[in-house]
């Protein structure tokens, strides 16, 4: 094997971090067959892709790329959506699922284009740095901030008239 992350090593983060990527398949689709078709589909890309992650990557950034790509080439070839109740999501993610304390918002958030809404779900649910984003979603640094204030712009502004 070259000079780089081994087999196992990618098996092993994948598999500690399994819940981590099946929310954010399913914060693109809305969808429990499909958010789990499109981490398997990831994983089995990352198996056969190993040896190009470089030894100086992080493997949580490229995993997390090669699952964002697999989630919106689905949207594209699919271009579908997906409701889902509450109490379906409740039983889905117990423990670790980020609680949304306000339904508007969640109405809000989705109803977002999708590079504004990847930049706030990669930012704020799963918690990475700009560096990070712009390296997942393969824009520049300044792109991402620029998106992340836009799309916190947007959300403020569409939940200003909403509750007026």
């Amino acid at each position: 094997m070259k000079k780089n992350k081994s087999a196992d090593t990618v098996i092993t983060f994948i598999i500690d971090n399994k819940e981590k990527f099946y929310r954010l398949a399913f914060s693109y689709v809305k969808n429990v067959d499909d958010a789990l078709d499109i981490v398997q589909d990831s994983i089995e890309k990352a198996i056969r892709k190993k040896n190009s992650l470089k030894e100086n990557q992080s493997v949580n950034s490229w995993f997390y790329k090669i699952v964002v790509n697999s989630a919106l080439d689905f949207l594209r070839k699919n271009k579908r959506v997906t409701l889902i109740d509450d109490e379906t999501i409740e039983n889905l993610f117990p423990g670790k699922y980020d609680v949304y304390s306000d339904i508007d918002l969640r109405k809000r958030l989705d109803e977002l284009p999708i590079k504004f809404r990847s930049v706030i779900v990669l930012k704020f649910f799963e918690d990475l740095k700009i560096d990070d984003v712009a390296d997942i979603l393969n824009e520049n640094k300044n792109t991402i901030k620029t998106r992340l204030y836009k799309a916190l712009d947007l959300l403020h502004i569409q939940m200003d008239d909403f509750t007026d």
